[in-house]
């Protein structure tokens, strides 16, 4: 499965540049970056679960966030956030 990993990590203090360098290392393992925060990762499901424990066993729920979106045919959710910056259903009904 194709996975498109994104962070937004908060690096105003020592701790959160460790946590951002800590990050990029463990998506790096998986895929290739394609911008900053940016990571494509062609991975299995095994692997993608075990992907997604590591980086959320590193991030600060209560400071950073973290997305995961799957590209292609896959079952399930499309994507996946955890920790701030408050995500939206683009499939749901929108009341203007």
């Amino acid at each position: 499965m194709y996975v498109l990993i994104t962070y937004d990590i908060k690096t105003v203090d020592v701790e959160g540049r460790r946590r951002l360098r800590q990050v990029a290392r463990k998506c790096r393992a998986y895929g290739q970056r394609v911008q900053n925060s940016v990571f494509e990762c062609k991975v299995d499901p095994t692997q993608c679960k075990q992907l997604e424990l590591a980086l959320l066993d590193i991030i600060d729920l209560q400071e950073d966030s973290l997305r995961f979106y799957f590209l292609g045919k896959n079952k399930g959710p499309k994507v996946k956030h955890y920790g701030t910056k408050e995500s939206y259903d683009l499939e749901a009904a929108v009341i203007i």
